[in-house]
C-alpha cells in the first residue's frame, strides 16, 4: 500500500508520524520525503547509508536565432508565459517554464529544441528495514513538481511506502498524494489547524482518496478538530499528547518510538487503522502495510 502522510500547514508533526511509522513496521518499507525544499527525514536516521544519487533535469526550449522568424505563436501557446516574442526572437524565462514541450511543438519554423536544466538531485539511503528516497530542490528553482515526480519514479510498487509530503494545499502536495491509497492529514487542536485542516480535507476529497486525521499536541487546545471530523466523518486515527518529552526528544534527532518506548504502541494500532481506512482498496498491486 502506498500511503501519503500531508497537513494544510507546516510544523503540525508529518515528519514524526512518517518516521515512527515507518520505524514500528517489521517489513521492509519504502519512506520517500517528498518535502523537497527542505527534506530532513534523514536527520532523525542515525544510521542511514548512502546508496546512490541521480540529478533530476527539466527539458526547457532553446531558441535558433536564425530560423526564427518572431511569429510568437510559441508565447500565445505558453499559458505560463515563460517564453515570450515582440516580433523578434522569444525571450526566455527558464525559472516558470513547466518543460512541456509544448512551444517546440507549434513553431512552425522548427527554430525551437530542448535542452536540460538540473532542478535537484534524488539520494536514495538505507537505515535497517527503511529505504530513504529524498529529493532536494536546487536554490533558486521555483517548481518542486518535477523534483516529487522524479522522488516517486524511485517507488518499487512490491513494497510499502510511506509519502511524507510538504506541508500546504498547493501543487507540490497533489503531486505527492496523486495516486496513493490513502492520505493521513496531520493537524494540531487550534483555530489555525481546523482552517488549514479544512483546506486539505477539500482537497483529497476532489482527487478522491480515502483520508483520516492524527491530531498531535493533543491538550494544547480544544474540541474544535474532533467536532468538525465528526460532521464531515472523517475518522481520527491517532491522538499525540502534548508531551514535552516528545519535544525534547525531537530537539535530539531520535525518533519517538525509541526515546520513549511507550509510544511504540499507538503506532502499532495506527497501522491496523490505516490499513483499515483503506481496505476499499485492497487487491492492488501495492504490498500492504
Amino acid at each position: 500500500m502506498i500511503l501519503a502522510v500531508a497537513s494544510g500547514k507546516g510544523g503540525t508533526g508529518k515528519t514524526t508520524v512518517s518516521l515512527n511509522l515507518a520505524r514500528v513496521m517489521g517489513a521492509d518499507v519504502q519512506l520517500l520525503d517528498c518535502d523537497v525544499e527542505e527534506p530532513n527525514a534523514h536527520l532523525f536516521l542515525k544510521d542511514c547509508i548512502p546508496e546512490e544519487e541521480e540529478e533530476v533535469a527539466i527539458r526547457i526550449p532553446q531558441v535558433d536565432t536564425l530560423r526564427c522568424d518572431g511569429c510568437g505563436e510559441c508565447g500565445r501557446f505558453c499559458e505560463y508565459h515563460a517564453i515570450v516574442s515582440f516580433g523578434t526572437a522569444p525571450l526566455l524565462f527558464p525559472e516558470i517554464c513547466h518543460g512541456c514541450g509544448g512551444c517546440m511543438k507549434v513553431c512552425p519554423r522548427k527554430a525551437i529544441c530542448e535542452v536540460g536544466k538540473r532542478i535537484g538531485v534524488v539520494t536514495v539511503m538505507k537505515s535497517g528495514h527503511i529505504r530513504l528516497v529524498q529529493g532536494c530542490l536546487d536554490v533558486g528553482v521555483a517548481m518542486a513538481p518535477p523534483l516529487i515526480r522524479g522522488v516517486k519514479l524511485r517507488l518499487e510498487t512490491d513494497k510499502p511506502a510511506i509519502l511524507d509530503a510538504p506541508p500546504g494545499t498547493s501543487c507540490p502536495v497533489i503531486a505527492t498524494i496523486r495516486d496513493t491509497d490513502g492520505v493521513v492529514l496531520v493537524t494540531e487542536p487550534t483555530p489555525f489547524g481546523l482552517h488549514d485542516l479544512k483546506l486539505a480535507v477539500e482537497m483529497v476529497r476532489v482527487i478522491g482518496i480515502p483520508c483520516g486525521v492524527i491530531v498531535n499536541r493533543m491538550g494544547a487546545g480544544d474540541d474544535r478538530i474532533h467536532l468538525y471530523c465528526a460532521e464531515e466523518k472523517i475518522p481520527i486515527l491517532l491522538e499525540i499528547p502534548e508531551d514535552r518529552r516528545i519535544a525534547e526528544a525531537y530537539s535530539r534527532g531520535e525518533l519517538l518510538v525509541e526515546a520513549l518506548p511507550e509510544y511504540r504502541n499507538l503506532f502499532e494500532n495506527l497501522l491496523q487503522k490505516i490499513r483499515n481506512l483503506t481496505g476499499v482498496r485492497k487487491g492492488t498491486d501495492h504490498a500492504d502495510l
